[in-house]
């Protein structure tokens, strides 16, 4: 039956998949400190701008920019460089928060934690950059999942189209944990600014990491 939308080595792409949705990337860090700080509804916005961006880095993909990024390496290297140096300028944004909210008197760092921070931020477009943005997804697109795809099979929009939605689901699946998880640890982080400014700090230096990954991102 898979044949028929011209999938290869099915259940291979979806074990694989599933083990690289769960590995730590931007994405599922920037929902959780949403939903933290913010609660479901909140980290649901943020949630459909990862389905979104990862749903353009499918269609990008189908499309061949793949073969385009290996045939222009110095757009691959602006592409990269842009993208690494958002996700850096992310991470030092939450570290800068942290700090402010670490150094305030005890008194007013508890009135201030009662107030869902970064209220001015749009979930759901600050995490559709992020998931354009992403290394994790970024090179799961454009090698991984093609892989998957039967050259010979005479409609690869429809196989593409199958492939993404498995990829959908599987993100869904744990984003949805993820905003569940963080809306239980608002409440602990209301109460305890150390504790916030604790993981504000560890998710921000998490997204200079996936910066400087990304900036050294090869092709293959």
């Amino acid at each position: 039956m898979l044949a028929n939308f011209g999938i290869t080595d099915f259940w291979t792409y979806v074990l694989g998949t599933i083990f690289i949705v769960l590995l730590p990337g931007p994405n599922s860090m920037y929902v959780l400190s949403v939903a933290a700080q913010r609660g479901v509804r909140a980290g649901y916005k943020g949630a459909c701008g990862v389905f979104l961006g990862d749903a353009i880095l499918m269609v990008l993909s189908a499309a061949g920019v793949a073969s385009l990024l290996k045939a222009s390496p110095a757009l691959f290297h602006v592409i990269k460089y842009v993208g690494a140096a958002y996700l850096a300028w992310v991470g030092f944004q939450m570290l800068r928060g942290a700090l402010r909210n670490w150094s305030k008197p005890a008194e007013a760092g508890a009135k201030a934690a009662e107030v869902p921070l970064d209220r001015s931020a749009n979930p759901f477009s600050k995490a559709l950059f992020i998931s354009l943005l992403n290394p994790k997804a970024i090179l799961f697109f454009i090698s991984f999942f093609i892989q998957f795809v039967d050259p010979q099979f005479g409609y690869p929009a429809l196989s593409f189209v199958a492939l993404g939605l498995v990829c959908q689901i599987c993100s869904f699946a744990y984003l949805t944990t993820i905003i569940f998880v963080g809306a239980k640890l608002a409440d602990a982080f209301r109460r305890r600014r150390r504790l916030s400014a604790g993981m504000s700090s560890g998710v921000g230096a998490m997204f200079i990491g996936f910066g400087a990954k990304l900036a050294t991102a090869t092709l293959g």
